[in-house]
């Protein structure tokens, strides 16, 4: 049922589940155990010492991946956090307008500075 116009529900947050549902401790451990099977053939069987090496650098990527995906996860998170922030702010305004205040839309300039300074801040600028 939908609350009367003048009544305000709560804000509706998207879904709070984390971005992936990929564990990344366990395909880190996997990666490392993987590792030592192959170090281990590669002792047994030297002859093959190219091919192992081959698998060694592969594997030793995920490392790597594991961090590229730990940094754009964190840029992911940044991002709905100001997308859900500037969407307050929109509601915000609206109800100050609807409510009659003087200046409704301060809410929204106030979070676009907030949103502009929180940027510089994670690009290195300076903050305030």
């Amino acid at each position: 049922m939908k609350p009367p116009a003048n009544e305000r529900g709560d804000a509706q947050m998207p879904s709070t589940q984390p971005c992936s549902t990929v564990n990344m401790p366990e395909v880190m451990t996997r990666n490392s155990n993987a590792r030592d099977i192959v170090a281990g053939f590669a002792a047994a069987t030297p002859a093959l010492s190219a091919m192992w090496q081959q698998i060694t650098t592969a594997l030793a990527d995920t490392a790597h991946l594991a961090s590229e995906v730990a940094r754009l996860s964190a840029e992911l998170r940044a991002a709905r956090l100001d997308r859900a922030n500037l969407l307050a702010a929109m509601r915000a305004t609206l109800a100050a307008q609807a409510d009659g205040e003087a200046d409704p839309l301060s809410y929204l300039r106030d979070e676009l500075h907030a949103a502009q300074n929180g940027s510089q801040s994670r690009a290195g600028g300076t903050r305030g």
